[in-house]
Order: C-alpha cells, then structure tokens, then sequence
C-alpha cells in the first residue's frame, strides 16, 4: 500500500490528527477517572471492617477487570475493523465507553445495595474495558493510515499524547473536586461528579467523531479487494508470531509506565509517604503534561533515527528517573514537582510503542493484530500491575521502582533487537 511517503503533513492530515486525539482524550478520562478515586471508591462499595490492604487489593483488582476485558472487546471491534472500516469501530468504542461510565456515577454504595454495589461497579468496569480494547488500537491504526509514511511517528505520537490529555484531564478535575470539598462532600458527591462529567464527554467525542473520514489505506484495500480472506485474527496467529510477540511485550512496557508512574502514583505518595491529595494530584498533572511533550518528542524522534536507538535511549532515561523519583520523594518530598516533572517526560518513551506496532503489521490484519497484542498484553500484565505492585509494597517500598526498572531493562533488549533488524533485513513498509 504505497502513499505519498514524503509529502508533509497538510491541513486535511491535522484536523484528522486533532479529531482523533480529542475524542481519544475524552474517552480515556472516563477510563481513568476510576484510579483517580480509588480510595473513596473503596470506603464506599467494600465492608467496612476490612483491613486497609485487602480494601486497597479488592479496589485495585475492580480498576483491574476493565483490563482483563480489553480483549473480547479490542478483538471482535477489530475484527469488524478489518472487514468493514476503521471509522465505524471508531465510533461504537466511545458510546460504550459513555454509557457505564454515567451508571457508575450513579451507582448506589455497599451501605445501600450490599453485595449487589460491587458487583455492579465491576459489571460497568468490564463494560468500558471493552471500549477501550477497541478505541486505542483502533486510534493508532486510524491515524497513521491518515498520514504520509515517514509521519507514522509524529502520528502515533501526537494520539498518544491525546489519550495523556486524557489522564491529565482527570488528574485536574480530580484535583480540583479535593481543593474544593471535604473529604466528606468528596464521598457523597464529588467523586459522582466527575463520573458524570465524563459520560457527558463521551458523547461530545461521539459528536466530534462526526467528521472523520474513512483511512485512505482500508480504501485503497476495498478497491483493490484486498481485504483479509479468512479470520483476521487467525492470520495473525498463523503468520505474525514474532510481531505479536514483540507487540505484546512493548504493551506491557507501556502499560506498566503508565499504570505505576501515572495512575498509580497519586496513591502511592499518599499512602507510602503522607504526601497530602491536593499536592500529590497537583503534581501528577505537572508530570502528566511531561508526559504530553515527551510523546511528542519520541514521535519526533523515531521518525528521524528508528526505533530502536530510541526505544533504547528512552527505556535508559525511564528506568533512570524511575529511580531518582521514588529515592528523592521518601527523602526529600520538597522536590516532588521537578522530579514527578522529569520522570513524566521520561514516561512519553511509551510514544514510540505504536509507532512499532503499526509497522509490525500488514494493513488487511492491522487493526487484529495491535488490537490482540495490545489487548492480551494488558490483560496479563496491565490488569494486574496495581495488585502485584500493592501486595509487593508490604516486603519494600521500592517495589514500583524494581517493577519499572525491570521493564525498562526488557524494553531495551527489544531495541537492541530492533536496531540488528533493521540493519539485517529490510524492514517491509506496510503503512
């Protein structure tokens, strides 16, 4: 599928870009929101004569089942994406994610329901883990068929920082509902709010989805019938193995940045280190907007120079500021901000991820085979990262820090691997 490999990006190619990540950003915060609130949840919908850790582990593991839903969601919207266009997935993954997301706001406490509140909160938690296993692979794959080949990069970059605008969305809002309430009005009402608030953007995302147009590339495949012949997802099994494998395995490296340096965070400080709400919110948005630019600099990046130097610089300055971060915050919390800064620039290494992705598969199996990759890995390893993390804690207080220097180690063997392809094959350019 050729395209206009060098052509800068033009006017058609940045509205595209900004619809996409726009609605990717609205659609994320109601994903999030959940982890933002983690500890009001847990008060609210568990007995409350359990013990702290086991309420930390049962909250955690409800944020985890809308990960281990990804997959059945991600694969069967590929699926159709592959058969009947990209467009289309795009659209339904946020009106599934709108709809729980507004139920859970009003979703009544273990004091009103009993056993029936948790349940609920996690039927409507695996209802928007299915959204999301199909808006995320769908996003990559939507915008970089939109632009030139050599603009995959910024592409994946700039809808990656949209889905952080997302995160830093609900670590503003979150933040401002704990400047301006009590504990007590956060528990009764503000943490609805902020559900609520985000089924209403979901259905502005709908709308802005509106005027998306259809890839060029899934196009060019309907006129040239060469739409895949039998299962998407089989084809990826049967014919992608080392890309799946490689997909998976960068996904888990993504999903762990994310879920213990962002996500995780705020609660972290809190619990570990006495650090209060408002600040420790306030500077998770500081290292959330680090982030933004970080994706957009890795975009930027490994266009210019490939993945691989770039996977391996990054993974070296993550697992770097990983490090410094958890060390200086025990000891000295005064320098939260820089640090959290600095770590969430080093977090945007997640950036080049898609861009890997993306290339590792054919355009007839594209959207299956990120959508399986990415949906598997967070599954597996994403879902469970805030239990293992949470139940580590009790033998150290670095055990965030081992995880995510592990991590980064992994990631930098896989470019390693990346740079000896590259120089020993030809890489096919199926964008």
């Amino acid at each position: 599928m050729e395209k206009h490999a060098a052509r800068p990006l033009n006017a058609q190619d940045y509205k595209t870009l900004l619809l996409a990540a726009l609605g990717g950003a609205l659609e994320f915060y109601d994903f999030i929101i959940f982890v933002f609130f983690a500890a009001v949840i847990g008060e609210l919908f568990f007995p409350a004569d359990i013990p702290e850790w086991l309420r930390q582990v049962q909250t955690f593991g409800i944020f985890a089942a809308g990960y281990l839903a990804r997959p059945l969601g991600g694969i069967i919207m590929a699926h159709f994406g592959d058969i009947l266009g990209r467009k289309k997935m795009f659209s339904l993954s946020i009106l599934l994610m709108a709809l729980p997301t507004l139920a859970m706001g009003l979703l009544p406490s273990y004091d009103v329901l009993g056993l029936a509140a948790p349940l609920l909160l996690l039927l409507m938690r695996l209802l928007q883990g299915a959204a999301i296993g199909g808006e995320v692979p769908g996003a990559w794959v939507f915008v970089a068929e939109h632009v030139p080949e050599k603009r995959t990069g910024i592409a994946c970059g700039t809808l990656t920082a949209g889905l952080t605008v997302g995160i830093l969305l609900g670590s503003l809002v979150a933040g401002e509902i704990n400047r301006h309430m009590t504990p007590q009005q956060v528990a009764s009402v503000g943490w609805r709010l902020a559900f609520l608030l985000g089924g209403v953007f979901g259905f502005v995302a709908l709308f802005l989805r509106r005027w998306l147009q259809e890839t060029p590339v899934f196009k060019q495949m309907q006129q040239q019938k060469a739409l895949a012949e039998s299962l998407p997802l089989q084809a990826v099994i049967r014919d992608h193995r080392k890309s799946l494998m490689v997909s998976v395995l960068l996904t888990w490296l993504l999903s762990g940045a994310l879920v213990v340096l962002i996500l995780m965070a705020p609660a972290l400080m809190q619990k570990m280190y006495h650090i209060p709400a408002v600040v420790s919110l306030q500077a998770n948005s500081v290292a959330t907007l680090m982030l933004l630019a970080g994706c957009l600099l890795a975009g930027v990046l490994v266009d210019r120079y490939g993945a691989g130097p770039c996977l391996i610089a990054g993974c070296a300055f993550l697992a770097l500021m990983t490090w410094v971060f958890f060390t200086v915050t025990a000891r000295y919390p005064q320098y939260l901000l820089p640090v959290y800064g600095l770590l969430g620039l080093s977090v945007g290494t997640v950036g080049i991820v898609p861009f890997v992705m993306v290339r590792a598969f054919p355009p007839a199996v594209r959207f299956s085979g990120i959508s399986l990759a990415y949906n598997l890995s967070y599954a597996i390893f994403g879902g469970l990262t805030p239990v293992i993390v949470t139940l580590a804690l009790r033998l150290t207080p670095m055990a965030p820090c081992v995880y995510m220097v592990s991590l980064c180690v992994m990631g930098a063997i896989i470019g390693g691997y990346l740079c000896r392809r590259s120089r020993g094959e030809t890489v096919p350019q199926t964008a």
